[in-house]
């Protein structure tokens, strides 16, 4: 199955949808076109790889358009032969005194709506706080996604510059405010920090899902404590290849993890930068990384039971999985 639980929205405009609404947004186009601008040719760092993401930015300036790219997203992730999408987004990166908090997630949550009913593929939306963001602001923000809990917002994030910004206590009342709306947790941890930072988005967020978390590969004491709890890891591998964070696919610790019993569920996470969307990852896993058939139908069970979805939906995924599981 492919089931994705760790992509940005911001990473999924079309450039053919930047070329079109460029013009009536004012957006002038780069002299090598918007595939050139969005994409990345091959692996870089951080920095320029979020240059790319950013770039989609100016895009979500309007609430149709915002809308129209969570719609698309869908589509393309039901034409990558998707199952469940959960699309993670900064709505206050895009909102502004025209486009209030809830607008913008408002857009995203009709936009997935939209998606779900052409394709018949379920799918969420993640509201992320960001690190650089005060306490009050990332309240608001929580407040805002707990104001859609049940109406296309699933769960609740942490993003950003983790290296800036490692610090977890500003941001335990938002996590407090989106666990009492109902909302799933997870948290961008050990990406570029040290591997107890996983540990510490349990303890202090109560996160149960873990964005990246790579660092704990060269935390043995954090990665056991991690696979004890049951916390599961989202792995992104070609884009942590990307982003430099591992010097080559085949270096990904995503095999290791699994090996470790640590819960592993798989994300695309910017699939326009990288060129690589959800099905493209689960082959790596296969032809790269070392996941055989057995572990690839725990990584389905996984994804099924760590997903933030409704019940219902949870239970047809379940027998959706069984018929396409051969009888040992």
């Amino acid at each position: 199955m492919l089931i994705n639980l760790h992509s940005h929205l911001e990473g999924r405009l079309r450039p053919a949808t930047a070329a079109e609404l460029a013009d009536s947004l004012g957006v002038p186009t780069p002299a090598e076109g918007w595939d050139h601008a969005l994409q990345l040719t091959g692996p870089a760092d951080l920095t320029v790889y979020l240059q790319k993401v950013a770039a989609s930015y100016p895009f979500f300036a309007r609430r149709e358009n915002i809308a129209r790219i969570a719609r698309e997203a869908v589509e393309d992730a039901a034409a990558d032969g998707g199952d469940y999408l959960e699309l993670r987004f900064g709505p206050t990166t895009h909102a502004s005194e025209a486009l209030p908090l809830d607008e913008v997630i408002a857009a995203a949550c009709e936009g997935i709506a939209e998606g779900t009913a052409g394709t018949g593929m379920p799918a969420g939306i993640v509201v992320a706080a960001l690190r650089h963001h005060s306490t009050e602001q990332n309240s608001a923000v929580a407040r805002a996604a707990a104001r859609f809990a049940g109406a296309g917002v699933v769960g609740f994030d942490l993003a950003g510059d983790e290296l800036l910004h490692p610090e977890l206590e500003p941001h335990v009342e938002p996590f407090r405010i989106a666990r009492a709306a109902g909302l799933g947790l997870t948290c961008h941890a050990a990406e570029s920090a040290p591997g107890h930072a996983a540990r510490a988005a349990v303890e202090l967020l109560g996160a149960t899902r873990i964005g990246h978390g790579a660092h704990l590969a060269s935390d043995p004491e954090s990665l056991a404590w991690i696979a004890g709890e049951g916390v599961v890891v989202e792995i992104c591998p070609t884009s942590n290849w990307y982003t430099g964070a591992i010097p080559a696919v085949s270096a990904h610790p995503g095999a290791r993890f699994a090996d470790a019993g640590v819960a592993v569920v798989l994300g695309d996470d910017n699939p326009v930068q990288t060129g690589s969307l959800l099905s493209g990852e689960r082959s790596l896993l296969s032809s790269v990384l070392g996941f055989d058939e057995a572990a690839l139908g725990r990584l389905d069970t996984v994804s099924i039971e760590a997903a933030f979805l409704d019940e219902s939906t949870r239970i047809r995924m379940r027998d959706r999985l069984a018929a396409q599981t051969p009888a040992p």
